[in-house]
């Protein structure tokens, strides 16, 4: 368990800087706003090429995460055909750095949709992408009609790709917060979520501020959440992933965590 490789979620300016300050193996981080449909922005000196080399020089593995806004199930064509533009937008600039993943959130129908309509919006968006480095689908926390908060609604998003040219690059994101505010039970959330998906690509390792099934999507340090240590732990031992850690504060903050997590598993 000590190889499992352990980063964070960074700013985008100097991501490897950022990941020599946390001696990280790994990093994520956004390209330009996660909450706006402009394009990604590559804020790195030398852009996207010197990026990828510096990152490979260092040994650091990157990981993109997609906007916020990015809603490829719903059924809202204002929102949808933009959702789509921008998921390719992203995939091409990670595949330009040379990044290891670009993680997306599942996205939601409104209340009143049939769930099944999100779930073959999703099997059309992963055949209208070119998949240049793997899409990692990541569950959500809040919502009555989310694509990825239950497991039920996960394997109809499965299922559905399955069927999707590309399907091979798609992969999962499990993120503890949002399965333990969703209502996932972390003892069994990840034999859970291999049994449909067959994989787990990446953990975002995260406490949460609120209590089981509150629906509340906010991340805190470990040790001061709701969550007990022993899941946390316990997820990242299970799922053998490398994992990034999205908790706030500073690099001696996410130092700590790392710390903390590695002393348990």
């Amino acid at each position: 368990m000590s190889t499992i490789a352990i980063g964070a979620h960074v700013d985008q300016t100097d991501p490897i800087a950022e990941a020599t300050a946390r001696d990280a193996p790994l990093v994520q981080f956004f390209l330009g706003n996660p909450q706006s449909y402009k394009g990604p922005v590559v804020a790195y000196e030398g852009g996207a090429e010197r990026l990828r080399a510096d990152a490979e020089a260092a040994g650091v593995d990157l990981y993109v995460h997609a906007p916020y806004l990015i809603n490829v199930a719903t059924t809202n064509n204002r929102q949808r055909i933009p959702s789509r533009k921008l998921l390719q937008q992203h995939m091409d600039a990670a595949a330009e750095l040379g990044a290891k993943g670009l993680i997306v959130h599942g996205g939601h129908v409104t209340d009143d949709d049939d769930p099944a309509k999100g779930f073959d919006n999703w099997r059309k968006a992963v055949e209208a992408t070119d998949i240049k480095v793997p899409l990692l689908i990541e569950n959500t926390a809040g919502g009555t009609n989310a694509m990825t908060r239950y497991l039920d609604r996960i394997a109809g998003v499965w299922e559905a790709i399955s069927k999707a040219d590309g399907f091979e690059m798609v992969g999962f994101c499990l993120d503890t917060c949002h399965a333990h505010a969703g209502g996932n039970p972390l003892e069994t959330v990840v034999e859970e979520v291999r049994a449909i998906t067959g994989r787990i690509d990446l953990v975002h390792c995260n406490d949460s501020r609120d209590d089981f099934d509150s629906g509340a999507d906010r991340h805190t340090n470990f040790g001061h959440g709701r969550i007990d240590p022993a899941l946390l732990a316990g997820v990242v031992r299970d799922a053998g992933a490398p994992v990034i850690v999205e908790t706030p504060g500073p690099a001696d903050a996410h130092v700590a965590d790392f710390a903390w997590l590695r002393e348990r598993i």
